[in-house]
């Protein structure tokens, strides 16, 4: 069962073809019929192993390398639950880039910050986490201490400063406060990480394929009960052109 499209139903559509009878109709595919991977399948991970994308390889790439078999792309696709490749797959270079300038306006747009996170810091036993890395956090944080980090006076006892933190250090046995804690995160390594999150997927073990090919292939049936029921292959579109 490499190709999807051949367990894909059939439905029959009213003609649009010029000259066409009122009762005609002409047979397509019927590309409204998904089917998903029962919730048993997804939930039990004995199925699937898992698979890093590797540079600019789409699913086709991936199929061949997995199963030898090109034109089971689809079943890439759908052991991950991707319905729209071009959002869900990561994107080519070139089209990385075009996406970047349209989400973003411009070049420069794209190396502005699009948030910081933090640092981490250690404490001076050298294994308490105090503060752990990549939380997102603001610029700057007010602080409401008489003197400032700078040393100056806090006249106001509400100063927006850059992000600090203080915390005591019981090794030290002194409050120690912590500046510099934070790094800037621009909107390319923002969309750039994102990117490489879709990059880890997973595959459906070979073993497994036979299995998954008999749910589809009894998922893609129609089932009689309706009046545009006419096989477990092909059904019939309502023809509104009887109603005008």
């Amino acid at each position: 069962m490499a190709s999807y499209f051949r367990q894909v139903p059939n439905l029959e559509y009213i003609s649009r073809v010029p000259n066409a009878k009122i009762s005609d109709y002409d047979t397509v595919k019927n590309l409204f019929k998904r089917v998903k991977l029962s919730d048993d399948v997804y939930q039990d991970l004995t199925y699937f192993t898992k698979y890093q994308i590797k540079g600019e390889d789409r699913p086709d790439n991936v199929a061949n390398d997995v199963y030898d078999d090109p034109t089971l792309d689809w079943l890439i696709l759908l052991a991950n639950n991707i319905v729209h490749v071009q959002y869900e797959w990561p994107m080519n270079n070139l089209s990385f880039h075009n996406y970047l300038i349209e989400k973003y306006g411009s070049e420069s747009q794209i190396e502005s910050v699009h948030h910081y996170e933090t640092k981490q810091v250690i404490a001076s036993d050298g294994k308490t986490t105090i503060l752990p890395k990549g939380l997102e956090v603001p610029e700057k944080r007010y602080d409401y201490r008489k003197k400032l980090i700078d040393g100056t006076t806090n006249s106001t006892y509400k100063q927006e400063v850059p992000y600090f933190i203080e915390y005591y250090d019981t090794d030290l046995a002194t409050e120690v406060l912590k500046t510099g804690i934070t790094s800037a995160i621009t909107n390319y390594m923002y969309e750039e990480r994102l990117q490489e999150k879709k990059r880890n997927i997973f595959i459906l073990k070979p073993e497994y394929m036979n299995v998954i090919f008999t749910d589809i292939s009894t998922l893609m049936k129609y089932k009689k009960g309706s009046t545009q029921f006419v096989s477990e292959t092909l059904t019939r579109g309502e023809n509104i052109r009887l109603y005008q």
